[in-house]
C-alpha cells in the first residue's frame, strides 16, 4: 500500500518516510523573481533584490509514488512555480529539488535537460503536437531526440491504454480535441518516466471530453502504477486524484485526501484560514 503523503505547514510538522516512498520531494524550496528574471544559481531575483517576488515559500512536500495528487490555489498562489521546480524546469532560490534520490540542483544544464526527457512527462493544456506527423511518431518523438527506439510491447501497451488503437496513422488534425490529448499523455508514458506533470490538462475540452482525460490519468495511476501531478483550478478535475495539496501565497497550507469536488471546493474557500 502507498504511504500517506507529507507536507510542513504553518503550525505543525510531518515527518516524511523513506526516500524511496516518494517520486518527488521539496525541501525548504524557495522561488524568487526579480526585476531580471526567476532567482537561483546565482541570478538575478534574489530574496533581498529590490522588486523581488517571492513566488514560494520555503516549501517542503512530498509526492507518493504510484498515486495521484492535485495541486490547487488562487491564482498567484504558486502553482505554476511548483510545477516548474518539481519537474526541473526551474531551480530554486535556495532549498532542494529531489527526483527520487536525485538532487536536481546538483545537475549541469545538459544532465538536467537529459533526466527530463528520460524521467519526467509533461501534459500540458495545449497539446503540443507536431501537424505533420502522424500519432505513432508524435508518440515517440521523446525517444528520436534521445536516439533511441520504442520498446513495441510498451508502445502498443500504451496505445491501448490510452485508446489509441486505430489512430495510429492519422494526423493531429484528423483527430478530436480529446483524442489529441490522449496523444499528449501517449507521448508523455513512452519513456517510462518516474513521474508524470499535467498542467490543467482539460483546461482545453469540454466537460465530456475532459472527464474521459481524467478517468485516464487516474486509470493509468491505479492500473500502471504511474506517478502524476496535475496542477488544477478545477475541484472537479482534483477529484479524480487520490489526495489534493493546496497552496496559498506561496506556502501549503492544507491537503485533502479521498476528496470530492464538493469537499474540494469547500476547502478552497477557506484557504489561509487558521
Amino acid at each position: 500500500m502507498a504511504t500517506k503523503g507529507w507536507l510542513k505547514e504553518p503550525g505543525g510538522t510531518r515527518t516524511p518516510g523513506p526516500s524511496s516512498d516518494f517520486a518527488v520531494r521539496l525541501e525548504g524550496a524557495t522561488a524568487v523573481y526579480g526585476p531580471g528574471g526567476p532567482g537561483g544559481a546565482g541570478g538575478p531575483g534574489a530574496a533581498g533584490d529590490a522588486g523581488a517576488v517571492v513566488a514560494l515559500r520555503e516549501v517542503s512536500a512530498g509526492i507518493p509514488r504510484g498515486r495521484f495528487t492535485a495541486v490547487m490555489g488562487p491564482s498567484g498562489s504558486g502553482k505554476s512555480t511548483f510545477l516548474h521546480l518539481a519537474a526541473g524546469l526551474e531551480r530554486p532560490a535556495s532549498g532542494r529539488v529531489l527526483l527520487g534520490d536525485t538532487d536536481l540542483s546538483t545537475l549541469k544544464e545538459t544532465a538536467l535537460t537529459e533526466l527530463r526527457r528520460d524521467r519526467i512527462g509533461f501534459v500540458f493544456q495545449a497539446y503540443n503536437l507536431i501537424p505533420a506527423l502522424g500519432v505513432t511518431d508524435n508518440i515517440t518523438l521523446p525517444l528520436r531526440f534521445a536516439g533511441r527506439t520504442a520498446d513495441p510491447e510498451w508502445l502498443a501497451q500504451i496505445v491501448t491504454a490510452v485508446g489509441l488503437d486505430g489512430l495510429l496513422d492519422r494526423r493531429p488534425n484528423e483527430l478530436s480535441g480529446g483524442q489529441q490529448q490522449r496523444v499528449a499523455v501517449a507521448r508523455a508514458l513512452v519513456t517510462r518516466p518516474d513521474v508524470v506533470f499535467a498542467d490543467e490538462p482539460t483546461g482545453a475540452l469540454d466537460t465530456n471530453t475532459g472527464a474521459q482525460v481524467l478517468r485516464l490519468l487516474r486509470g493509468l495511476v491505479d492500473t500502471l502504477g504511474q506517478t502524476v501531478v496535475m496542477v488544477t483550478h478545477d475541484p472537479v478535475a482534483a477529484s479524480y486524484a487520490h489526495r489534493v495539496l493546496f497552496l496559498a501565497d506561496g506556502r501549503f497550507v492544507g491537503e485533502l485526501d479521498a476528496p470530492t469536488a464538493e469537499s474540494v471546493a469547500a476547502r478552497m474557500t477557506h484557504l489561509g484560514d487558521r
